[in-house]
């Protein structure tokens, strides 16, 4: 195993980077629960000495204040600021740390007469929990420990010293081991995870998208499009249908082969004109609902369906079309010389009850478009403004 690998739990830095929103989302809930348990308990201690229970006596009154003081505002930054937590987790997961180990050795400093008992206890458990990086987190560990034993030596007689020396270098070699070895197997957790994830997005892209054009597939767009249409509003909305004109002499006289490429040109020139992010597609249905975007689907053969969201008026919306058919009509490879379109562009209107009225409404504007002598842009009357 190469020292790269080892600072990695056994896995390269590539699989391990792409388990890190795993590792900060685990660390966020071990950070909380570890602070939690932390938190009672020097409250209850704190409350103990307040009453001179069981021993607690009322000069530790400040110490335990003070570590609930802190306990409650790493708890607070846990809960409320939840995002901002989770993407610093590994400062949390030292500051943690540095909260349990410096209360574990200052408890022992208070008890010179006594071996340390809860230092010994809070190591073990922030090394079980915590993930990082195997030799920062074991560097961390032991410069804890070392600080322990110096104050050992420093507060106490050397006999307890010894003894807590001898347990620091124990409990230190169990809590190194257990770090490694629960963190790898973790991480094999978080790897099975990301490929079961993979797996499923794959089949949901598979699902909802052309092969061919990247664009949606006819039922997925349909069903975002109804969606949106249920939750519009006052939104101006727009939709146009898009047919290839002469596809089938594309076909005939350049071959099949050039006639994907040019559904595949239009896919691409659709997809720049509307600026739509495919970069995460198996989350791209949520963005366009949470970011009002454009998007675009492929109804079949050499037929597209656009959805045009933030214009305001329609000369926008045909503005923005124009520029697609311009850019269409300009693609030059081989012998294809332009590839030309009819659209037909409407409006959604407050009285439509559902996406086929809408739909109606394109295809017979479409339908002007190609009468008119194809190769242009038609709207329909009743989606007109």
């Amino acid at each position: 195993m190469s020292g790269n690998s080892l600072n990695y739990y056994g896995y390269d830095k590539h699989t391990y980077k792409q388990c890190l929103g795993s590792i900060h989302s685990t660390n966020r809930k071990h950070i909380l629960m570890l602070n939690t348990w932390f938190l009672f308990a020097n409250t209850f201690y704190l409350i103990f000495s307040i009453l001179n229970l069981w021993g607690v006596t009322q000069e530790r009154i400040l110490f335990y204040a003070v570590y609930v003081a802190l306990a409650v505002i790493l708890e607070a930054l846990i809960l409320f600021l939840r995002n901002a937590a989770e993407h610093h987790s590994f400062i949390l997961v030292y500051v943690s740390m540095a909260l349990m180990l410096s209360y574990g050795i200052l408890a022992s400093v208070s008890k010179p007469y006594m071996p340390a008992t809860m230092f010994m206890l809070l190591l073990v458990l922030s090394a079980s929990i915590y993930m990082h990086q195997a030799v920062a987190m074991s560097c961390v560990i032991m410069a804890g420990s070392a600080v322990f034993v110096l104050t050992s030596f420093r507060y106490k007689t050397f006999s307890i010293a010894y003894t807590d020396t001898y347990n620091a270098v124990m409990v230190t070699t169990l809590a190194v081991s257990l770090h490694f070895t629960l963190q790898r197997t973790k991480l094999a957790q978080f790897i099975s995870y990301q490929k079961e994830l993979m797996v499923q997005r794959e089949l949901e892209v598979k699902s909802d998208f052309d092969a061919l054009t990247s664009l949606l597939n006819r039922s997925r767009f349909f069903s975002l499009a109804k969606q949106i249409i249920e939750e519009a509003g006052d939104e101006s909305i727009y939709m146009c249908i898009i047919d290839l004109d002469e596809f089938k002499e594309i076909n005939d006289r350049l071959g099949h082969q050039m006639g994907d490429k040019a559904i595949q040109i239009t896919g691409n020139t659709i997809i720049e004109t509307l600026e739509m992010d495919l970069s995460e597609r198996w989350n791209f249905i949520e963005l366009v609902r949470k970011n009002k975007g454009c998007f675009a689907g492929r109804l079949g053969g050499d037929e597209f369906i656009v959805f045009i969201r933030g214009r305001s008026t329609m000369q926008d919306a045909v503005s923005l079309l124009q520029n697609l058919l311009d850019t269409l009509n300009g693609i030059k490879i081989d012998r294809l010389n332009g590839i030309h379109a009819s659209l037909g562009v409407t409006k959604l209107l407050k009285t439509d009850e559902d996406i086929d009225m809408v739909y109606a409404r394109a295809d017979s504007a479409l339908y002007e478009s190609k009468r008119l002598g194809k190769n242009r842009i038609c709207f329909s009357p009743q989606g007109a403004e």
